[in-house]
Order: C-alpha cells, then sequence, then structure tokens
C-alpha cells in the first residue's frame, strides 16, 4: 500500500486507491501528475490551499473536499473542479467510492492553527489499509486516538510538531508505517525527515517519501 503514497512537496500527497487517486493539499505542482479525482484541503493557510495548483492536479470530474469553515475561501478554486463538498471535525464520510474520516487538526500552544477554525487531517481508507494525514496539527488528543496503518505527519516545527514531538505522536498511534511530511521547503530543515526517523520506535517501519 505504501507503494501507492507519493509525497511531493509541503504536504502534498497522492494516494492511488483502487480506481480512484486522490490529491491531498496539492502546493507547488511541477512534478504532480493532473489525475485527481478528489482533492482534499486540510485548511486554508496558501502552502496547503492553493486554487493554482488545485487546477493543475485536477482530473476531468474532480471532487474538492474542504473544511466547512471554508466554504466560501473555496469558490476560489470553483472554476478548477466538477463539485465542491465540505466536512466537519470527527466526521465519517463515503463520497462516490472513497472513504474516509476527519480528524481535528489544531495547535494546543501555539496561534497558528486554533481549534475554532474547524481545520481537519483525513484518514483515507484504501486498498485494506487506512491512511492518516495528520495535516497542521500538534500532538492533540484526538491525533493520539487516531487508529491507522499508515501515518503521514508533520514535522517541520515552528506551525506544527516538529520531528521529536511527530515521533512521539506516532509511538502513540502505533501505525506499521509512518512517513514525515511538512520540512525542507516553506518551513523545517531537510534534515527533519532523519531526525523523526531516528527518533520513532524500532518497531514502526519508517519511510521517507520527500525527495529533494
Amino acid at each position: 500500500m505504501t507503494d501507492s503514497i507519493q509525497v511531493f512537496k509541503q504536504n502534498h500527497i497522492r494516494i492511488a486507491a483502487g480506481d480512484k487517486v486522490i490529491h491531498i493539499d496539492p502546493f507547488m505542482t511541477d512534478s504532480a501528475p493532473k489525475d485527481a479525482d478528489y482533492i482534499l484541503i486540510t485548511h486554508d493557510h496558501y502552502d496547503h490551499f492553493s486554487p493554482k495548483d488545485i487546477g493543475r492536479t485536477a482530473g476531468r470530474d474532480c471532487v474538492l473536499v474542504v473544511p466547512e469553515t471554508m466554504k466560501e475561501k473555496a469558490k476560489e478554486a470553483a472554476p478548477f473542479v466538477n463539485s465542491t463538498v465540505t466536512v466537519r471535525p470527527g466526521e465519517s464520510y463515503d463520497f462516490g467510492g472513497i472513504r474516509f474520516e476527519t480528524v481535528p487538526a489544531y495547535n494546543t500552544a501555539k496561534p497558528f492553527h486554533p481549534k475554532k477554525a474547524g481545520w481537519v487531517g483525513y484518514i483515507v481508507h484504501a486498498d485494506g489499509k487506512s491512511v492518516y494525514v495528520a495535516g497542521d496539527t500538534d500532538a492533540t488528543d484526538e491525533a493520539k486516538a487516531v487508529k491507522c496503518d499508515i501515518a503521514l505527519v508533520t514535522v517541520g516545527g515552528t506551525y506544527t510538531m516538529n520531528a521529536k514531538e511527530a515521533a512521539a505522536l506516532v509511538g502513540h498511534i502505533k501505525p506499521e508505517t509512518a512517513s514525515p511530511v511538512h520540512y525542507g521547503g516553506v518551513v523545517g530543515a531537510k534534515k527533519d525527515g532523519r531526525k523523526f526517523a531516528d527518533a520513532v520506535s524500532s518497531d514502526i517501519n519508517v519511510e521517507i517519501k520527500i525527495s529533494f
């Protein structure tokens, strides 16, 4: 299953799920294919919600999925997609062949991602596996309660968890495989991926998917 997951820049993740392709937070999409059946957005910061990059990755009948609090802002991307649907934190959804859950994504001791904003991470169910894309979050109680097979967690620090904090979160979740994202570009250093891998418990497989 991990072979069907690609990580591009920042939090841009592509998941091939059966006959569907899901892109999450497309950003700086120079190397990404234009094949998204669904684009899932975690929140409205420019490096996660980029209408230009949505246009570059959206397939012919693409559905855009955004937090409910982004309903108005999502109209900026309307010309590039077939339709837009909204989601709330802590819910389960089944849209035309893809099944996923939303997890609240927020900071606990920083001001950048307030809980009241209603932003989310996603647990995507695909090919018998569950893939958690944490989004811009700290190690919240909701994040620690996630059950998944594969976890993609932010490690760049400043606005989210740093490598050590993300490794501790993965230790709570205990997925089969974990991958670091959101580093080496807008925020964080290229070495943060290796810092994360070194800090993760040895019983959890780590795959570093971002290439620079």
